[in-house]
């Protein structure tokens, strides 16, 4: 009987571990926008005649010589708070390192090269739960200098802020990371509670992401269509209804050729333990969709992580 007991409570600790391991979401920490365009590390893109800014972090971490200590600083103490991090600087080099690769590929029968769209290659961004962002200044004191700092933390599949942090350091010869590292350290018990109460509400009501359905224009069909009496726009509402977190979803718009669901909660693993992202939760409908009686061509797109559009009738 007691080895009974022991093993039972051996059991529950060990489940209660994973548990509390699986928990803690993925960090990643950049340069704010703001800072990357103080300091000039920004590249310009055409979006469909209209010119465009976004940080060039490669550059920014081959150039500046207080970033990568900055980031190294300030994740240990997201470490130490038990938060797993990826390291940014790591994950564009193999970003980096991936596309040279495919830039020498070439077919053994055609010499065809690997097709890769602008869509595609904006999508090589390397994936986390939250992001958080560094902003900081450095002001001249009498008797040295201080900085000033805002740390902001963003969720990586709405974009929303879920936690920020703002303080200035105490004035003195240091460098510009160890001052930082003393500024942030009296805001970091803060800012790391915001974090997890906004990862255990993911795991109380499901993680937000947005659902798009549309239709290509040479499609015979459209959303009204029916099916044993019942529209196919209203056979797709079933389906989010039966398959969100306590069915929370809103359809905030929907006509014959289109339906955007909007605050669509999730899983935020599936029943394999694997996280679960909005083009894998969208999958299964798709899978619905091209099964009878329906038998839809069917092409899936996402934009990030929290965004998923089916477009119904070819690929």
């Amino acid at each position: 009987m007691k080895k009974i007991v022991l093993l039972f409570l051996i059991n529950i600790s060990f489940f209660g571990n994973i548990f509390g391991q699986a928990k803690k979401p993925t960090l990643m920490i950049l340069p704010s926008d703001n800072w990357c365009e103080q300091r000039y590390f920004m590249s310009t893109y055409d979006d469909q005649g209209t010119q465009k800014k976004v940080p060039n972090y490669k550059q920014a971490f081959q150039e500046d010589t207080e970033l990568g200590q900055v980031i190294s600083k300030i994740g240990g103490l997201m470490v130490d708070k038990g938060f797993p991090l990826k390291d940014a600087e790591q994950e564009i080099k193999l970003l980096e390192a991936r596309r040279a690769e495919d830039n020498m590929t070439e077919s053994k029968t055609s010499g065809s090269s690997i097709s890769e769209s602008p869509l595609d290659m904006l999508k090589k961004t390397a994936k986390s739960d939250i992001l958080v962002q560094i902003w900081w200044k450095v002001n001249k004191e009498s008797n040295g200098k201080s900085v000033s700092f805002t740390l902001e933390a963003l969720d990586s599949y709405t974009g929303k802020r879920i936690a920020s942090s703002t303080g200035n350091s105490e004035a003195s010869n240091d460098i510009v990371p160890e001052l930082l590292l003393k500024a942030v350290e009296s805001h970091i018990s803060t800012f790391s509670t915001q974090l997890q109460a906004h990862f255990d509400d993911l795991f109380t009501n499901g993680r937000e992401v947005s659902i798009y359905i549309k239709k290509w224009d040479s499609w015979e069909y459209d959303l009204e269509e029916e099916y044993d009496g019942e529209e196919l726009s209203d056979i797709i509402d079933t389906w989010m209804y039966e398959n969100t977190v306590s069915h929370r979803y809103s359809l905030t718009d929907v006509t014959e050729n289109y339906m955007r669901f909007e605050q669509v909660r999730i899983p935020v693993y599936n029943d394999k333990g694997r996280p679960l992202d909005s083009r894998a939760f969208i999958k299964e409908l798709r899978k619905v969709l091209k099964a009878e009686p329906y038998n839809f061509e069917v092409k899936l797109m996402t934009r990030g992580l929290g965004e998923a559009i089916l477009v119904l009738g070819e690929k």
